[in-house]
């Protein structure tokens, strides 16, 4: 049984200080939540929302890491630097990574083998952008990020994969997928599992949606077969409206 698992990333908003307001605040509301819960605050915040999250039942993730364990490499954070600060997830494959930043699929990879060799959850985004999506090219977007993204993963390290599927179009802009179009990608994604680990694994991978979750939209999404979660973006902003999603019907 796949448990529900909802995640706020805050990208590049909120000082320290109102990174600890927020915290504090989803603290107080989740704190008798039944699902799965996660808080990606920026790297400047890490520290002090991971202090806050601590002990509760709100995971303290990071928005993303570098490729390489350590070194010369200015500007980037490394793997070790998040476990000192008890990191315990990272998102990678964000779209706004990809098509922003130009990062491919085997950085991407390379990102995800580093952060599983040193035991950390991946959260793995997949999704294809609105040209792709009318030129019928969804499924094979996903289906090629999602191969990738996953190559030389062993099937005892998917445990520690949650996939999300975030169709680009989707993303801060008020368009959401219809709860019909998401499951149907999440359903083709499963299969792709089911093809790479088998149908145990399959039924297993917890796949969150991604796109302008709101309030009130959740309990739609969540409502449908293969969508076991949201990854929400500036819903996540506010302690009450990602309270409300977080604890959906």
């Amino acid at each position: 049984m796949r448990n529900y698992y909802i995640a706020g990333n805050w990208k590049m908003h909120k000082t320290r200080a109102e990174a600890a307001e927020l915290a504090k605040a989803l603290v107080a509301e989740l704190k008798d939540g039944k699902h799965k819960y996660l808080v990606a605050p920026s790297f400047t915040s890490l520290e002090t929302v991971g202090a806050i999250v601590k002990g509760t039942n709100i995971r303290l993730g990071a928005q993303n890491m570098a490729a390489e364990e350590q070194g010369a490499h200015t500007g980037e954070v490394s793997v070790l630097q998040l476990k000192d600060l008890e990191v315990r997830t990272v998102i990678l494959g964000h779209s706004e990574r990809r098509h922003i930043y130009k990062e491919d699929d085997a950085l991407i990879n390379k990102k995800v083998q580093l952060a599983l060799r040193h035991g950390l959850e991946v959260i793995l985004c997949i999704g294809e952008l609105l040209e792709e999506r009318e030129a019928g090219r969804a499924e094979t977007v996903c289906e090629t990020q999602t191969v990738k993204g996953l190559e030389g993963v062993s099937a005892a390290d998917l445990s520690r994969v949650v996939l999300a599927y975030e169709p680009v179009w989707a993303i801060g802009t008020g368009k959401t997928a219809t709860p019909e179009d998401a499951d149907a990608i999440h359903a083709y994604v499963r299969k792709v599992i089911e093809r790479l680990y088998g149908a145990g694994a399959a039924s297993q991978i917890v796949i969150q949606y991604g796109g302008s979750v709101k309030p009130d939209n959740a309990a739609q999404l969540m409502a449908k077969e293969n969508i076991d979660g949201a990854l929400v973006g500036g819903a996540a902003l506010k302690a009450g409206t990602f309270a409300s999603i977080a604890k959906f019907g």
